[in-house]
């Protein structure tokens, strides 16, 4: 198994060869327990520079009152390149999952999900063993139908003619969110958790207050 600091030690090839052989291991299926605490998590970095920022903020759920956070810097060597940032962004997030004194029993991140597999969403999730859920502010793979003008209006992400996930109108008026899970909860369950953080703002809690 290659840890995730040994990352900047592979070529290209080979972190899509260790991508495709964790795909493998990728879990759908219902979430079958009740949980008290929700992540959201993202990442940030400078293409040109070695820096990567990583953040995790664990709220109650569902009453999203803000319990812990953790803002980390890191650096790394790997490459920025498409299709491969999930090796650039994890060593900075797990070195921020490893601050935090309570972790969230659902972590929600700035991505794709299973809409594309190779991304943190799955990566994260198959390292850490916890259930996560993508939710991205712009379309990277699928089609959907047209969506009504109010609020909680839905239609699923097809890719291939698969569901990969859902497309989903949080305000009136405003672009919509696409929400997929990554690893250890439904396609279903990813919606309804993303509606219930779901509050004032376009994106949800957890992944609103991340923004710096």
């Amino acid at each position: 198994m290659i840890l995730p600091k040994e990352y900047e030690k592979l070529s290209p090839e080979d972190a899509i060869v260790l991508q495709m052989e964790m795909r493998k291991s990728i879990n759908i299926t219902p979430l079958n327990k009740d949980f008290k605490l929700i992540g959201g998590a993202d990442i940030s970095f400078n293409k040109y520079e070695e820096q990567v920022y990583a953040g995790i903020i664990v709220l109650a759920y569902p009453s999203m009152k803000i319990g812990s956070q953790v803002t980390v810097k890191a650096f790394t060597k790997f490459p920025n390149i498409s299709g491969l940032l999930a090796l650039r962004e994890t060593p900075a997030l797990l070195k921020a999952w490893e601050q935090l004194k309570q972790k969230p029993d659902v972590l929600i991140l700035d991505d794709q999900g299973i809409a594309h597999e190779r991304g943190i969403t799955t990566h994260f999730g198959l390292l850490t063993n916890i259930p996560t859920i993508g939710c991205a502010k712009s379309k990277l793979y699928g089609n959907y139908h047209q969506l009504e003008n109010e609020r909680f209006s839905a239609s699923p992400l097809l890719k291939q003619e698969e569901t990969r996930g859902f497309v989903l109108r949080t305000k009136v008026n405003c672009k919509p969110i696409y929400i997929s899970p990554g690893h250890k909860i439904s396609i279903a369950q990813s919606l309804e958790i993303i509606k219930n953080c779901s509050l004032k703002h376009r994106i949800p809690e957890p992944l609103d207050w991340l923004i710096y």
